[in-house]
């Protein structure tokens, strides 16, 4: 998702026009209704500005968002990781996030209408810039792509709203405040179905990855349309659609598994081209600030993402076994030691170095991380490392990096469960080209997998994947579509273990834990909770909304 491409002084005019036409909650706002629609739709300039409205959405720039201000912004994509069993919200147990798997959602949970107000907000854009682009005079095929960009970010609002929401009105027009008061809301199967057929449209008429130049890198590409489709098609149960959707992808060959999986998340390496599809920063320019919200204390962060137990739990040792912290492989003073380094390239750990010493044991003296300590220390003992560029030097809200929304990790490991799920031919050859591919990378060097079984693939499959994309903010979605929340979900969690500790360890009332860990929190998912209600100040206004 691109602002890159513009100069600077486009992007001065463009946080102008932002300014200009921000969008308001009601459904029928134009984005362009600060200007005469007859003057403005003549240029290409000015349709190159509407499209880069379009991919902005509501994502903020230059500061530090404690919520959600687009499903792309920091806070949109990776705090959803609070709502699951990889990480915990250091605000604490009635955070926003907390509370969309923990059995106190309601309508009135703020983060449902951030989300919903914002979807709505770029569809309104794309839907403005659909009905007047063809006013423009320009290159036919220029504005074809352009079409085909609008349409690809306007499917991925339906994409998130039908996941989380299922049914919720289908606009695809611009509306006056009337109409959009008293919209019906569509079923979940024409919301699914209209952004199937805008995936698989958009796709057709968009560039290759290899085909988009350095100048317009973060523009969508077919690749991304695709890779959306195959999300949806996964999510929907059309497994064989998906693992076709996905090979048309990997046929491709644009795309390839970076051997640097630490740094495919930071700055220095944000083109690499594992990284399919991202939403895009400029340090001074439009930058954003998840490095105040990720970092330590130690390091001026103000250490809101707290990795749970239950993910560093889950990372093998380096001989491919499960953990245990019974294993002669488990060292308690260095928990990476004998892991798969995924775990050391993901999470901070007591005493480690990160700008400094970072130190979380509860006995440690005036650490500005230690465990149960102080307002913006860790909760759980643990921090997080991915995204946290320890190179960067500069204003923490200000930092320029990439966030990948769409990794061709992914691809390869959607594609292998496709196939799992399709009751199709699993063999070594395809286990080979797909989680081997994602294990086997130069940094990682984990055991390759050759369970071809597909009841125990699964469950290898889905912790790969879980352990891979830690903390992406796509754990949630796969909990819901799996149906795996209502277990998983309903559980004790809790952080490091600190053995042997003088000051007291944090107990779930009288129990005490076997490993001396840290009890964090509960969670108690609902069934009724795979669905999100619809916000009760849309209902408010719109009782159809119901």
């Amino acid at each position: 998702m691109s602002i890159k491409h513009l100069t600077k002084k486009g992007l001065v005019v463009f946080f102008a026009f932002l300014m200009i036409s921000s969008c308001r909650k009601e459904l029928d706002q134009s984005p362009l209704d600060a200007f005469d629609s007859a003057t403005f739709w003549t240029s290409e300039a000015n349709a190159t500005l509407a499209l880069t409205g379009v991919y902005r959405g509501n994502i903020s720039v230059n500061a530090a968002n404690a919520n959600p201000t687009d499903w792309w912004s920091y806070a949109g994509l990776l705090f959803m990781e609070f709502a699951t069993d990889n990480a915990y919200d250091r605000r604490g147990d009635n955070s926003v996030f907390n509370k969309l798997t923990n059995g106190t959602l309601t309508p009135n949970v703020a983060v449902l209408g951030q989300y919903w107000t914002q979807s709505y907000a770029r569809i309104a854009r794309a839907n403005d810039f659909l009905e007047n682009i063809d006013k423009v005079t320009m290159n036919e095929a220029t504005k074809k792509r352009m079409k085909a960009e609008v349409r690809f970010l306007r499917a991925c609002q339906y994409f998130y709203m039908s996941q989380f929401w299922g049914s919720v009105p289908l606009v695809t027009e611009l509306l006056t405040k009337e109409e959009a008061n008293t919209l019906d809301k569509a079923s979940r199967a024409d919301v699914v179905n209209f952004a199937l057929t805008e995936f698989a449209e958009a796709a057709n008429d968009l560039p290759r990855f290899k085909d988009i130049p350095a100048s317009e890198r973060g523009r969508a590409s077919k690749q991304a349309a695709l890779a959306f489709l195959g999300r949806l098609q996964l999510a929907e149960g059309k497994y064989t659609d998906a693992a076709s959707t996905y090979k048309s992808i990997i046929d491709f060959g644009d795309n390839t598994i970076d051997p640097d999986y630490a740094n495919i998340f930071l700055q220095s390496k944000e083109t690499s081209n594992e990284n399919i599809f991202s939403a895009e920063f400029v340090e001074n320019l439009a930058a954003n600030g998840e490095s105040q919200h990720l970092w330590p204390a130690v390091a001026a962060g103000w250490h809101i993402f707290c990795p749970l137990g239950s993910i560093v739990e889950s990372y093998d040792f380096t001989n491919g076994t499960t953990f245990s912290f019974n294993s002669p492989l488990y060292d308690p003073k260095d928990p990476t030691k004998n892991r798969d380094p995924r775990l050391k390239y993901n999470i901070l750990f007591n005493g480690q170095q990160f700008k400094g010493r970072y130190i979380t044991h509860p006995d440690s003296a005036s650490a500005p991380d230690q465990l149960g300590a102080g307002k913006q220390t860790t909760q759980t003992g643990y921090g997080v490392k991915k995204f946290c560029d320890e190179n960067y030097s500069g204003d923490l809200t200000n930092y320029g990096g990439n966030l990948p929304i769409i990794r061709y990790a992914e691809v390869l490991l959607s594609y292998l469960e496709a196939k799992l799920e399709a009751g199709q031919p699993i063999d070594q050859s395809l286990l080979d080209e797909t989680i081997n591919k994602v294990r086997g990378r130069t940094s990682v060097n984990m055991p390759p997998i050759n369970e071809t079984t597909p009841a125990l693939l699964r469950g290898i499959l889905r912790k790969e994947r879980r352990n891979e994309t830690a903390f992406e903010g796509i754990r949630y979605w796969d909990l819901l579509r799996w149906k795996m929340a209502e277990t998983v979900l309903k559980a004790d969690f809790y952080g490091a273990p600190f053995p042997g500790t003088v000051k007291p360890i944090r107990r779930k009332g009288t129990t005490v834990d076997p490993f001396a860990r840290w009890f964090v929190t509960s969670k108690a998912f609902r069934a009724q909770d795979y669905q999100w209600p619809v916000p009760q100040s849309e209902v408010d206004i719109n009782p159809k909304l119901r």
